[in-house]
């Protein structure tokens, strides 16, 4: 079948055809080929009866392109509908099957509630019961307390004292046991808990040393070098002494000058400043005040460094440059000849360890360890102990409550309100309480020894009492007519919280009670 835009397009043509055919014969016209003429018009005509004949040709082409066309619209147009009735019809029968169960969902949950307000009404009826019965046993109850009031001649609030003090007496003994298995059973699992939490952390970190001996003499060349630094007249150990506010100790301890100070940065400057003159050999006043100065400037430039190497060493993020100042100044600090600022680095790193394996934040607990004796680098400045002052100084640089418990709790000062508080102060007394970490005043040691006897000798029963182990335990010994065994723990108990009460101590105490019965007698 011919398209109708085919059939356009040779009508087009055939016209084109003719309008040739036509310039042609004006053009032959023109020229004077009369002859030809006649032949054009023939040519002419025929050209016409064929784009008539191809019209017509078109048109019936379209007529029949057109009836073709209508016929496919309507076999689509029957085809659609016939798929929409059977859609409709499906929904139909769908929504008539959900109708239908939904009615049945319905009747039933109508006769499960009507089962339920009868079962509602059941149980009131019973509730009205068990009040009534209730109401009768506690009209009972009174009468028979009024009776057995009246042939026993005690009030209930009498009997009731009695029975209780009848009972605590006759059950002393199980309580004491039942304590003393509880006790053992919890201290089995928390000793062994903190034991390897403790000994975990301490294998961990294995530091190069707590502790040091910082003894401030200056070694000389020869002893001729002490009439030097006195100078004429003594003019140059008075520069000295005024410039570093240091004493100089000069007697007659061969080859060596010993400075006075209690503050150890002032020491420490005075040290330097005294080994750059004898280095130099050049001593007179105006020498003494350049070295000096120089010293000043190379301990501060130390100190802001050992802030910074702690901070970078430990990876705590965001001190304030103040706050690593006064890390830096602990490097001169010393506690019973330990090191503070080690003995930081120690905490931190302990505290960290025990926060990670129970499960805390690691980052707030080395924090809290490493700034906890940061007011020891302001104690010989500020009035105040180095707890106030720690707290004070984390409280003016922005750090969190949790530090700053920490600093006030650690010495037992302020009861801790956190877990890391805790971890922090196990931390402190670890590292203080090591052996060879920190030495010891032998007349505070000797006193404290003798408070912990006077402690336990004052409880009624002890017949004498022994402070073992350097002071970390004491074994008392009870009279056996006196103290019954199930009271040891009780007793054991009191002396422990008389000795938390009234000694500073670092670490713990362990209270051993011994009871020991003897029978002797001799044969004859």
């Amino acid at each position: 079948m011919f398209d109708i835009n085919d059939v356009i397009q040779i009508a087009v043509s055939a016209v084109a055809g003719v309008l040739v055919g036509a310039v042609g014969a004006a053009v032959v016209n023109r020229i004077g080929l009369n002859s030809s003429r006649r032949k054009l018009k023939e040519s002419i005509e025929n050209s016409e009866q064929q784009a008539q004949k191809l019209l017509a040709e078109a048109q019936k082409a379209g007529e029949n392109r057109k009836k073709e066309l209508l016929l496919q619209a309507k076999e689509e147009i029957h085809k659609s509908r016939l798929e929409l009735e059977k859609d409709l019809k499906d929904r139909k029968q769908e929504i008539a099957r959900e109708k239908t169960r939904l009615e049945q969902k319905e009747e039933s949950l109508d006769r499960k509630l009507e089962s339920l307000e009868a079962k509602d009404e059941q149980l009131d009826e019973r509730f009205r019961d068990v009040q009534r019965i209730e109401e009768k046993a506690k009209e009972l109850e009174r009468q028979k307390v009024l009776e057995l009031e009246r042939v026993s001649g005690l009030s209930l609030d009498d009997a009731r004292s009695q029975v209780l003090e009848t009972a605590r007496n006759d059950y002393r003994h199980d309580m004491a046991v039942m304590l003393r298995s509880m006790e053992e059973e919890a201290k089995e699992s928390a000793n062994e808990k903190a034991r390897e939490i403790i000994v975990g952390a301490i294998q961990r970190y294995a530091a190069d040393y707590v502790s040091e001996n910082t003894v401030s003499v200056v070694a000389l060349p020869s002893d001729e070098m002490k009439g030097r630094i006195i100078g004429r007249e003594g003019r140059n150990i008075r520069a000295i002494e005024t410039l570093t506010g240091v004493d100089l100790i000069i007697d007659d301890t061969p080859e060596a000058v010993v400075l006075s100070s209690f503050d150890p940065i002032r020491r420490e400057i005075a040290r330097i400043t005294l080994e750059k003159l004898i280095q130099d050999g050049r001593i007179h006043p105006a020498r003494i005040e350049e070295m000096a100065d120089k010293a000043r400037k190379e301990v501060e430039q130390t100190i802001r460094q050992e802030g910074d190497r702690v901070a970078f060493d430990t990876g705590i993020m965001g001190l304030h440059p103040e706050i690593l100042k006064l890390l830096g100044r602990l490097r001169y600090r010393t506690s019973y000849g330990q090191n503070v600022l080690q003995h930081v680095v120690e905490v931190c790193w302990l505290a960290g360890m025990m926060a990670s394996e129970l499960g805390l934040d690691v980052m707030m607990a080395k924090r809290a360890g490493l700034l906890h004796d940061i007011g020891k680098a302001a104690d010989f400045e500020m009035e105040g102990s180095h707890i106030t002052l720690g707290a004070e100084l984390a409280r003016k640089y922005k750090e969190g409550p949790e530090v700053i418990n920490a600093i006030m709790s650690h010495h037992g000062d302020e009861e801790p309100n956190s877990l890391i508080s805790v971890l922090v102060a196990a931390a402190d007394a670890i590292s203080a309480a090591r052996p060879g970490a920190r030495r010891e005043n032998l007349e505070a040691y000797i006193k404290r020894i003798q408070k912990l006897e006077e402690i336990a000798n004052s409880f009624e029963g002890v017949e004498k009492s022994y402070a073992i182990q350097a002071g970390r335990e004491i074994r008392v010994m009870v009279k056996p007519e006196t103290v019954r065994d199930d009271d040891m723990i009780l007793k054991a108990r009191e002396i422990a919280r008389r000795i938390e009460e009234e000694l500073d101590y670092p670490g713990q105490i362990k209270v051993h009670i011994i009871r020991e019965s003897r029978a002797m007698e001799y044969a004859k």
